[in-house]
């Protein structure tokens, strides 16, 4: 079995990164993602365009030229797939990590099937696939969704928003411009501090002129087929065909835990150090939004594109 230098699990951009920075250095390396490259971008809504501007979403030095002042989902999935190509990464696609084990030597990682052996990994898998536990009587109700992708199919119909922070915000916004009846459900007194502030206004107009209703103080009791029911501040049912629960993500930790990772539990992050990004497990590294657990608003990409040189270095200085 090859042993690689490196072995990197998660084709988002900081693990393109990393995987970079490691070719730079001579490591070998090897990147798996249970999709695809760069896969949780490519399941942004489809019209979004990035607040970041072009130049702090690049890596490996690559320019990233884009037809407006910010770049699109589209734009943004495009470079960063060209950059693995351009630096002819190998990365294998739609291998799902199944289990990590310590060896004397490293590390062995499992996929479907097969088994990879490394000196280093890299756990830079984001937080996106794993919504944040919504326990309310009819939460498997097939017209509960934990994404969203475009608005059109949800034209003239009752929809709910649940959460008060910048995607049920945005998502509620391109419901109403798309002929949706929507109501925001929020169970703060105000919307989050954390809203941008370029959108905040729009959505405060939109409440004020009852354009979308919004319920705050209030949480959603039960959904039913063709409604739902609130509690708090406002006791009412409402008509309801779909629920949009954007109450944010949390990172998967199990794959730390197999090889005895110690995590903070309050944020779940991984207890780690913050200059080379190496866990309590010593071969073991993080990167991107891992590193921040639950409070994934602190780690974006234009921050989190920077781990790979820490870990790179750490390792070479260690070699």
């Amino acid at each position: 079995m090859n042993v690689h230098d490196i072995l990197i699990i998660g084709a988002g951009p900081s693990g393109l990164s990393c995987a970079i920075e490691a070719k730079r250095a001579g490591l070998s390396c090897l990147v798996v993602d249970k999709g695809s490259i760069v896969d949780a971008i490519r399941r942004f809504p489809i019209d979004l365009t990035f607040f970041s501007t072009p130049e702090l979403l690049e890596i490996g030095g690559l320019p990233f030229t884009t037809s407006g002042f910010r770049p699109t989902r589209v734009e943004c999935v495009r470079y960063y797939q060209s950059a693995a190509r351009f630096y002819q990464l190998p990365v294998r696609q739609g291998q799902e990590v199944v289990a990590l084990r310590k060896v004397p030597n490293g590390f062995e990682v499992e996929t479907n099937g097969l088994i990879y052996a490394a000196s280093h990994v890299v756990l830079a898998t984001g937080y996106f696939d794993h919504p944040n536990p919504y326990d309310v009587p009819g939460a498997d109700l097939p017209k509960v969704l934990r994404y969203y992708s475009e608005p059109y199919v949800y034209a003239g119909r009752n929809v709910a928003v649940v959460g008060g922070k910048n995607s049920a915000v945005e998502i509620a916004l391109d419901l109403f411009r798309n002929g949706s009846n929507v109501t925001l459900i929020h169970r703060g007194a105000t919307l989050s501090d954390g809203v941008k502030y370029w959108i905040l206004p729009d959505i405060e107009n939109r409440i004020k002129w009852g354009e979308i209703k919004a319920f705050f103080e209030t949480r959603v009791k039960e959904i039913r087929p063709g409604s739902i029911l609130l509690e708090g501040r406002h006791q009412l049912e409402i008509p309801n065909g779909f629920v949009f629960v954007m109450i944010g993500y949390q990172p998967d930790t199990r794959l730390l835990e197999m090889v005895g990772v110690e995590i903070e539990r309050r944020t779940l992050a991984p207890v780690h150090n913050p200059d080379s990004m190496e866990t309590s497990v010593k071969g073991l590294y993080i990167a991107g939004s891992m590193a921040a657990g639950r409070f994934n608003n602190k780690i974006f990409i234009e921050n989190g594109r920077l781990h790979g040189k820490q870990i790179v270095q750490s390792i070479v200085d260690r070699r």
